[in-house]
């Protein structure tokens, strides 16, 4: 047999409580209840089960580590290598739980009461009368990106569970970056007729080169020139939907802020939505304009004022 430290994956150092959370979370992958005619996964659960009969007991695992037992459970020394020694199975104990407390994993995780009329420990139909209870099997976890646009205004993504299922994933309005979705039943099967785990999807929004998002509200820098910061009028905006016409009044500054309301981040289900809100910045044109350059000079002359 394997290191049994190995098999559980464990270090030589693990608490009796590490060791058993190991052995606990192996158990429920590993059983054969959960995995049907898989020869493989039967023999693993069965190298797993020895391992923890062997490492789950304290006084046994000292004396393992002390050289007194071997890997298999048997006594080592002149008489335990043959016949005679103490081994962790057999033919009445298949998976190696007799003296060991295996059972007590079982009962937390089967559920207790399960016994049969023998009050033995092993599972009905591998070697006892145990009947457990349903158990439901564990979540998946999966991750999936979007765009900022998918995220506000929702969508449908297809992914494919690691059961090679291919599912439609419904997005809804004003989803967060890091939010986590759960699809009910999508995760891996339940153990003895129980309801199968949960698939979370956890959400990453990309930023957007427009748009920025602070709690439920929208946040977007917008350009203007320098006669419409001036004179004023309607200007077109972007919002994440497309765009819309608002109202630019007159003489507005780099850095003034107007309020699109009802325009932002859709919530409480999409009932509600935030504010978008777009910060203004003038811009000068890019090219040198000689008839601006002597308006400015005789305006300021005549219409001098402090900006600092």
């Amino acid at each position: 047999m394997q290191d049994p430290y190995k098999i559980l994956g464990v270090a030589k150092t693990a608490s009796q409580d590490e060791i058993k959370k190991a052995y606990r979370k192996l158990a429920r992958e590993l059983h054969p209840d959960v995995n049907p005619g898989d020869a493989k996964i039967e023999e693993r659960f069965k190298k797993v089960s020895s391992a923890y009969h062997l490492l789950g007991d304290a006084e046994r695992r000292k004396k393992f580590d002390n050289g007194m037992l071997d890997a298999d459970g048997r006594e080592t020394g002149p008489f335990g290598r043959g016949g005679g020694g103490a081994r962790s199975g057999g033919a009445n104990d298949p998976f190696g739980f007799s003296g060991a407390n295996a059972e007590d994993i079982f009962d937390e995780i089967f559920g207790k009461g399960g016994r049969g009329r023998g009050g033995g420990g092993g599972f009905e139909g591998f070697g006892g009368e145990r009947r457990p209870q349903k158990v439901k099997g564990p979540n998946i976890s999966y991750e999936l990106s979007l765009d900022f646009s998918e995220a506000m205004l929702g969508a449908t993504k297809r992914i494919n569970l690691a059961s090679g299922k291919s599912l439609e994933v419904r997005i809804p309005p004003g989803s967060e970056d890091e939010q986590t979705l759960r699809l009910k039943n999508q995760g891996m099967a339940g153990m003895n007729g129980g309801e199968a785990g949960d698939a979370l999807i956890k959400l990453h929004v990309h930023p957007d080169k427009t748009f920025r998002r602070e709690g439920n509200d929208i946040h977007c820098d917008l350009a203007i020139t320098l006669s419409e910061a001036i004179l004023g009028g309607s200007i077109e905006v972007p919002i994440v939907a497309g765009k819309v016409n608002m109202k630019l009044p007159a003489n507005a500054n780099s850095g003034t802020k107007l309020r699109l309301r009802g325009k932002g981040a859709p919530y409480d289900r999409g009932d509600k939505r935030g504010d978008q809100y777009v910060h203004l910045t003038v811009k000068l044109p890019e090219e040198r304009d000689d008839d601006l350059i002597e308006f400015i000079k005789t305006w300021s002359e005549n219409h001098p004022y402090k900006t600092r």
